[in-house]
């Protein structure tokens, strides 16, 4: 018989064998089917994590670099001079700045006791699409310190419910404001993992002129620097950290610079080494699997002897009960690599929805489930196959 038509009649009968006892084939690849669905589940939830946070953090200005001022500095903080030295510098495109700090909002009887004030300029809405309704704050604004808000959606919602709120005004720490502008909903990933806003009803942005105005507060708490070329980020970054220094009278311990895209690359890196190593760890399963595996094809080698010996006797050769007994054992294992896959899928959907983060199909996970379950079938089927191939005819023949 051709070597396909053997491979097809061993493939039939293997299959009619796994049927003839569901239960078992059940218990069977149940291993396999936990394991497989955990890899998936896993590789398939941590890389739709990995893209959420990378989309979050480009939001947040990917091609830029970021100073955050923690350390009081000897002397003074930024000033004006040194924000137009940090525009001066080649390869910047812009320079904003942000003033933290919180208050009280009111509007028509309703007050919000906590509310995050972020000052800010025209630059941090040129280099970032966040205002859904309305406009981002201007030049013009900064320049007359005026008294213009953004507000996000918490702030929308709590204090006026529903309608418009562009064009309508709002008291903050008892200064009235314009609403100029509406940002999206503020429940991004970066938010809930962080905890940061946990604390604030909401998040009010005005001109960071204004907000040296209203809250006496002239401290710069952070700095963003868009790149004109992220090719030529790092020694940007060397030429900012050189302003900081002179700004800080030589205190490196007032500020951190940071660049967006090398965290970006980071957090990448760091979370590719946790998807493998919690797919190794959720592997255990699969080899577990391959153990039941090998012992139900011992069990069916020692109740199928009688049937081996007379297939033997008319004639089967060795190599022909090895394959049919291995393929059997691959057909089992590559069922629950199947049914893992599928139910790694639906796992993995289902997480996406709840953590509500994106859903990344890796074609490289299925192939690497499939490869895998397949793998175990072949290595812990071959004992047992190995074993069948040997058995005497004669002894086969007479065993009860």
């Amino acid at each position: 018989m051709h070597s396909m038509g053997i491979i097809r009649q061993s493939i039939q009968l293997s299959w009619e064998n796994i049927k003839s006892n569901k239960m078992r084939t059940f218990l069977t690849t149940l291993g396999i089917i936990i394991g497989v669905t955990a890899v998936i589940s896993l590789i398939t939830i941590v890389n739709g994590v990995i893209a959420t946070v990378m989309n979050e953090f480009a939001s947040l200005g990917a091609g830029s670099i970021s100073v955050s001022i923690s350390g009081t500095p000897l002397k003074r903080g930024l000033t004006e001079s040194d924000l137009e030295s940090l525009e001066a510098l080649d390869n910047v495109a812009g320079v904003s700045p942000t003033i933290s700090s919180t208050g009280m909002a009111a509007r028509n009887q309703k007050l919000l006791d906590s509310v995050s004030i972020q000052g800010k300029n025209e630059v941090y809405y040129a280099h970032n699409s966040l205002v859904t309704v309305g406009r981002g704050i201007s030049e013009w604004d900064v320049e007359n310190s005026a008294y213009v808000c953004v507000i996000d959606q918490d702030i929308a919602d709590k204090l006026f419910a529903g309608e418009n709120p562009v064009g309508q005004t709002l008291t903050v720490s008892g200064t009235t404001y314009t609403v100029i502008g509406l940002e999206g909903q503020n429940d991004d990933l970066m938010a809930s993992m962080s905890g940061f806003g946990s604390n604030y009803d909401g998040t009010i942005t005005i001109p960071y002129t204004t907000a040296r105005k209203v809250t006496g507060n002239s401290s710069i708490s952070s700095l963003e620097i868009y790149v004109a070329d992220t090719d030529f980020t790092d020694q940007l970054m060397d030429e900012v950290e050189s302003v900081l220094y002179l700004a800080f009278n030589q205190n490196e311990n007032s500020y951190y610079v940071f660049a967006m895209d090398s965290l970006l690359d980071t957090m990448n890196q760091m979370m590719g080494t946790m998807t493998y190593m919690l797919a190794g760890i959720a592997s255990i399963a699969l080899l577990v699997g391959g153990i039941g595996i090998m012992n139900m094809m011992l069990v069916s080698v020692s109740e199928r002897k009688q049937e081996i010996g007379l297939r033997k006797a008319m004639g089967a050769a060795p190599g022909r009960i090895q394959l049919q007994f291995l393929l059997e054992s691959v057909v089992l294992s590559l069922l629950g690599g199947i049914i893992g896959v599928i139910l790694g899928m639906l796992l993995s959907l289902a997480a996406a929805k709840l953590l509500d983060t994106d859903f990344v199909f890796s074609a490289s996970a299925v192939a690497l489930g499939v490869g895998f379950s397949t793998a175990v079938g072949i290595i812990f089927g071959w004992a047992p196959a190995r074993k069948a191939s040997r058995l005497s005819p004669i002894d086969a023949l007479r065993s009860e």
